[in-house]
């Protein structure tokens, strides 16, 4: 009679294999799928029309098989509206003040947003704070840009924070969003020299012009599958220190 062997599989190790095997769902993604992009605004729309015009000149359609499908706005006055219009981009306003509660508000834009089927849900200066449902039910396709070298100066007025810390270098993150603010796994960076001539708006014109570059390049590395966000943890492959730290020239 032959003997039964009992295997038993520790509890790390277990996550291990549950890990890797996100991993591989991850990766094994069809790269033949249209890729829907949704972004969300509240303002001028510069990020926007930075990610627009890159994808216009490099033919994401054709080359990453990935579109601005859609652009909303919780403000009825954002300019960033005009520019979706002009490169022919469906636009909706969802005004949060309609709303008695930011739980509601968040539950009526999720249900604009799953209208598009989106790859990659993008805050380019969307100036709300969005609850942990709608943050997880987006988790690992949920991209925002903030104006600094993330962990440091997260909130608002970044280039005062930096100015007023003697740092020397200040720049922009791309970064997964989690459900603290400013937080959540970063994606790249672009970094700029802090020059002893700096005010806050000159300061904050140079990152501007990084975030322009940084944003449509982050982008392609999430939509070339060459970062993800997986339980928690930013995964890259094929990337060097170039692709995921930007230098200004």
């Amino acid at each position: 009679e032959k003997a039964t062997r009992k295997y038993t599989v520790r509890p790390g190790l277990f996550r291990v294999f549950r890990y890797l095997e996100r991993l591989a769902d991850v990766w094994s993604v069809q790269s033949s799928a249209m890729k829907n992009i949704v972004v969300l605004i509240s303002g001028r729309g510069s990020n926007l029309e930075a990610v627009l015009s890159v994808a216009e000149a490099e033919r994401w359609r054709e080359t990453l098989q990935a579109a601005v499908v859609a652009v909303i706005s919780n403000r009825r006055d954002a300019a960033g509206l005009t520019i979706a219009r002009r490169f022919g981009i469906a636009t909706t306003i969802i005004e949060h003040t309609a709303f008695a509660s930011r739980e509601a508000f968040d539950a009526a834009l999720a249900a604009e947003i799953d209208r598009h089927d989106p790859a990659v849900v993008l805050l380019a200066g969307f100036m709300r704070v969005l609850t942990k449902d709608f943050v997880h039910h987006y988790a690992g396709r949920l991209v925002n840009i903030h104006p600094s070298l993330l962990p440091l100066f997260p909130g608002l007025r970044t280039h005062r924070q930096a100015l007023a810390a003697g740092v020397r270098v200040h720049g922009a993150t791309v970064h997964f969003v989690s459900d603290a603010v400013d937080a959540g796994g970063i994606i790249a960076q672009a970094v700029v020299s802090v020059r002893p001539s700096d005010d806050e708006a000159a300061l904050a014109a140079r990152v501007l012009e990084q975030e322009h570059r940084l944003l449509p390049h982050a982008l392609r590395l999430l939509l070339e599958q060459r970062v993800a966000y997986v339980d928690g943890h930013v995964v890259v492959r094929d990337c060097g220190a170039p692709d995921l730290a930007l230098q200004s020239a």
